[in-house]
């Protein structure tokens, strides 16, 4: 009897996006606890990028893909009996493997429920960037009514999401974007002041009468850190959730004493999802704020699966607003 195949996106060595070719391969089985997943979207995202470049180590061949939603076509053995994870149910994740796939395998546990009436395209462009969104504004800084937050790249996804949500919790947003257009964007989310990146640290002093930001989300690294902590109020929080302009070099820590009691954190999704409890609180949050139209999802472009390496050219080219989807 032939073996079942599908369509895989790979890399059989580090380089440029152009390493990503699709291959055919077998249609992997669910271990114990495993669910596999019949593709109806994959998110693209950074981190993706880093893995093919070589920046984070990974063993090639390898096929990219952490987040995706699509229909549970099989269960291993050990899943709970659960309509939520049954075979036929829809299901979205941001801690799968290999998801650049017409398959893909996910553990049970990090399978969160989809509504039947959801776009798929919503679907797999929610998982990673709002539940990243979710834990910075509700649990690495604990954002209230009473709070000023910057948050770069202000029009991006996890940023565009971020914005809603503190707005949804009545925070104060001051939003950093690059261009005029991007700008336009985040004012349209909510944020109530937007500023470019040149000096922002000053700005956001006068607009806080001089006292800086209660908390500073920067995902841009090392081209904003130096002026994210110029921007952080006495005994506030500067959180670096990313590196989208490279790296932050060694930190001195006196800096944190000279610059007002700082503190800082370098946090990542994986801490923030540590049962299914807490996932399932995140996504529930974000569910609840989708359904009361308080939440908009924006996917920024598709490709077609085969077509990936144009889809890290534009991620890499910074044009994009909103999530990057490939469909198989």
């Amino acid at each position: 009897m032939s073996e079942k195949t599908m369509q895989a996106v790979m890399a059989e060595e580090a380089g440029g996006p152009e390493v990503l070719r699709a291959r055919d391969v077998a249609v992997p089985e669910p271990g114990p606890g495993q669910l596999l997943v019949r593709t109806e979207a994959t998110g693209v995202n950074f981190i993706e990028t880093y893995q093919r470049s070589g920046v984070y180590s990974v063993d090639f061949p390898f096929t990219p893909g952490s987040e995706g939603a699509g229909v549970v076509e099989a269960v291993g053995s050990d899943v709970p009996d659960d309509d939520a994870v049954a075979v036929g149910a829809r299901v979205a994740t941001a801690e799968a493997s290999g998801t650049y796939a017409q398959y893909f395998l996910v553990d049970a546990d990090k399978a969160l429920p989809v509504p039947e009436d959801m776009d798929p395209q919503i679907a797999g462009a929610l998982p990673l960037q709002g539940l990243t969104a979710h834990y910075l504004v509700r649990s690495t800084f604990q954002l209230t009514p009473d709070h000023t937050a910057v948050i770069t790249a202000a029009s991006g996804g996890v940023g565009g999401l971020a914005i809603q949500l503190m707005k949804r919790i009545g925070a104060t947003v001051i939003a950093l974007t690059s261009t005029p257009e991007k700008a336009e964007t985040a004012r349209g989310l909510g944020a109530d002041h937007v500023l470019p990146y040149e000096n922002f640290a000053e700005k956001v002093r006068e607009l806080t009468d001089g006292r800086g930001a209660d908390v500073v989300y920067d995902s841009v690294g090392k081209s904003t850190f130096d002026e994210s902590i110029k921007a952080t109020r006495v005994r506030g929080t500067t959180v670096l959730f990313g590196g989208s302009s490279g790296q932050v070099p060694p930190f001195d820590l006196q800096r944190l004493n000279s610059s007002g009691s700082l503190y800082v954190t370098r946090p990542s999704l994986a801490y923030y999802t540590l049962d299914r409890d807490e996932r399932t609180w995140r996504w529930g949050e974000l569910m609840d704020a989708v359904n009361a139209g308080e939440l908009e999802v924006r996917v920024g472009g598709t490709h077609a699966l085969a077509d990936a390496a144009e889809a890290h050219r534009d991620l890499e080219g910074r044009g994009t607003q909103g999530k990057l989807l490939l469909l198989p």
